[in-house]
Order: C-alpha cells, then sequence, then structure tokens
C-alpha cells in the first residue's frame, strides 16, 4: 500500500485530474486581457455529429453543439 505523503493535492481534495484541469483552464482564460479572452473562450466551444443507426445502416447524421445559443 502506497503513502498518503505522495499524493496530489487534487486528489487529496477528492477531485479527478480532469475536473482540476478544467478549472485551471477556466481561470486562465478568465484571467486574459481582450482580444485574447474571446479567442480563448471561441476556441473552447466543442461541436460533434451524431448519427443514428437503423437496419445496421447509419442515418444521415446531425450536427450538435454544447453551446447553448447554435
Amino acid at each position: 500500500m502506497a503513502s498518503n505523503g505522495a499524493v496530489p493535492f487534487w486528489r487529496a481534495a477528492g477531485m479527478t485530474y480532469i475536473s482540476y484541469s478544467n478549472i485551471c483552464a477556466n481561470l486562465v482564460r478568465n484571467c486574459l486581457k481582450e482580444p485574447f479572452k474571446s479567442e480563448a473562450l471561441n476556441r473552447e466551444k466543442v461541436h460533434f455529429s451524431i448519427s443514428k443507426w437503423a437496419d445496421g445502416k447509419p442515418q444521415k447524421p446531425t450536427i450538435r453543439s454544447d453551446t447553448p445559443d447554435a
């Protein structure tokens, strides 16, 4: 069993590395000045497509986004 002395602080706080890195990335983006802040926020947007399958063949894909306005 490993000792708890070398546990990263994000793990000791009960977080996953992904949640810790998302918090850090949001803090950095919020500290940027314009126009760099708006450019960083635009890069953050995620777009993906979903295809439903019927009879073993994909149907027409639909484009989705994680932004509420798109």
